[in-house]
């Protein structure tokens, strides 16, 4: 039977749970051990593909298609392992399951309640991995903060399923905040033995104490807390403020975070994991040879989190690359009028991010037809590659109406079209085209030089597709198609002949780059962006 280890956190929200979920799931896996992570959220959405990016940062598609949050890119990124549908649960699945059986008469006209309805599904969520991959551990994030109404029923089902595991099979790790109050000049525990009294009246003892802090905790603070929040001192963790997410890792491994989780799982220790790859990559990342400053244009870069998984590839491909990457938001809007030159002309690349509807449409192609015409670098991602056909269509193909369809569905030349399969779709969740699909590349293409492979397979999210009947002479002008679906033939890369690195993709590469393995495209973009700097500053 897997162990569990549920993570809860208090005080205030976006302390990093699941940063620490994948800092202990990481140190873990290099003892040996079979572990992975889930995420439970207390929205009622049934994912968050419907989302607004504002609303909750990016949406993060796993290879089976499920449409997920965020926290499971960094499971991925960390462990070097896919996620799947059953990696992301939230309160509308839960909900929806349960009506579902009700609508079907499988409580056999029971009242159908929180408790034990509600809470049986939640518990059967919980363990639903076990036989999945006969793994030794099973890392549980519960979102939000103890006291929340909307995680009410996940504590009470962790309380029940506590007492049906046992402490030795299942344990709490409570994430909680110390500030540090300047005028005091002090750090305060009073924070943390609030949110442990939160957890304790759902009738949860927490085991380990992950304490979040801008300053070093003493044995005093540790002690202090231990007291009053009745766990032991040497289980009071300070997590303290990291230059990258990338050091938490070891920083947990210097607090033997991994070595108390398990002594109280009752497994064995044994050595301590070296952390060679890891300490590898940090070496890159914090000493450059070089540097490049890349524009990311996109429409909500208000928010980082909505490119959540770019900005952590470029970090990836900058530490391969033994160079810095400079990421500058540059908002589409901003690029509408006259002025637009002046926030591009001195980057070593753009990168177009993806996005949905109209807005800062026109920005985004001012923005490729200068960088085209320059010989920039340039990458885009999904609409960025339809923006990227749109301006060429209007540009050297003189088809001055040329639109996508999302921006105008009345355009005479709809060279990005709505794909054929959505036409009689009607709900929006879930009904994109998601999850990993093939893909054949040209032989000698920027594409293939950079994967070492004519065969690939990428993650897609989209509804709109660009229109084969412009394909022809798109390619007959220079940007050829040097990625196709085998399958439905759509097209999945295109490269513009004559520009040193012009390379546009229909799918998401940003979603499979990890610390172990950058991702080729993301790598071959930065280079070239070196290359470029080289060869102009």
């Amino acid at each position: 039977m897997a162990k569990h280890i549920f993570v809860t956190g208090g005080v205030t929200s976006s302390l990093g749970k699941g940063i620490i979920s994948a800092s202990l799931a990481k140190l873990l896996q290099e003892r040996g051990l079979n572990v992975t992570i889930q995420k439970f959220d207390p929205y009622i959405n049934v994912d968050p593909g419907t989302l607004n990016p504002y609303e909750h940062g990016e949406c993060y598609v796993t290879e089976d298609g499920a449409e997920t949050d965020l926290d499971l890119g960094h499971y991925e990124r960390f462990l070097n392992k896919h996620t799947s549908q059953a990696n992301n649960v939230t309160t509308g699945r839960i909900y929806q399951t349960v009506i579902n059986k009700e609508r079907s008469g499988d409580y056999l006209g029971k009242t159908v309640q929180v408790i034990p309805h509600i809470t049986d599904e939640i518990k059967r969520r919980a363990r639903l991995l076990e036989a999945s991959d006969n793994y030794d551990i099973i890392i549980t994030e519960i979102g939000g903060t103890a006291g929340d109404i909307e995680s009410l029923p996940y504590l009470e089902a962790l309380r029940q399923l506590r007492q049906e595991m046992g402490s030795t099979n299942l344990i709490c790790l409570h994430l909680t905040l110390i500030p540090y109050l300047r005028a005091a000049k002090e750090l305060k525990t009073k924070p943390t033995q609030h949110s442990v009294k939160e957890l304790l009246q759902t009738g949860i003892q927490p085991d380990i104490l992950v304490c979040r802090t801008e300053h070093p905790i003493t044995d005093e603070i540790r002690a202090k807390i231990s007291r009053f929040c009745n766990v032991n001192k040497n289980s009071v963790i300070e997590a303290i403020d990291a230059e990258t997410i990338y050091d938490v890792p070891l920083l947990m491994l210097k607090e033997k975070l991994d070595v108390i989780v398990l002594r109280k799982l009752k497994l064995k220790v044994g050595e301590e994991p070296e952390m060679k790859a890891w300490k590898k990559f940090l070496g890159r990342l914090k000493n450059p040879t070089n540097v490049v400053n890349v524009g990311l244009i996109g429409k909500y870069n208000e928010l980082q989190d909505a490119y959540k998984s770019i900005y952590e590839a470029f970090v990836h491909a900058g530490a391969h690359n033994e160079c810095k990457v400079n990421v500058t938001p540059i908002h589409s809007q901003d690029l509408e009028d006259d002025r637009f030159i002046q926030k591009i002309e001195n980057l070593d690349g753009v990168l177009i991010a993806p996005g949905f509807g109209e807005r800062g449409i026109e920005g985004k192609i001012n923005a490729i037809k200068y960088v085209r015409e320059n010989k920039i670098p340039f990458f885009g991602i999904c609409l960025g590659l339809q923006c990227a056909v749109v301006e060429f269509s209007r540009n050297v193909l003189k088809l001055k109406n040329a639109q996508s369809e999302e921006v105008n569905e009345n355009a005479k030349h709809k060279v990005v079209h709505f794909m054929p399969d959505q036409l009689q779709i009607e709900q929006k969740g879930g009904t994109m085209r998601l999850g990993a699909f093939d893909c054949k590349l040209k032989k000698n293409s920027i594409s293939a030089k950079a994967y070492g492979s004519l065969d690939i397979s990428e993650r897609h999210r989209h509804r709109y597709e660009i229109n084969n009947e412009y394909v022809a002479d798109l390619r007959k002008a220079g940007l050829i198609p040097v990625g196709i679906n085998p399958e439905n033939k759509l097209v999945e890369i295109m490269e513009l002949k004559g520009h040193p690195h012009f390379v546009g993709v229909q799918f998401h590469p940003e979603l499979k780059s990890t610390v172990e393995n950058p991702h080729p495209l993301f790598m071959a973009f930065v280079d070239a962006c070196l290359q470029y700097r080289k060869g102009n500053r």
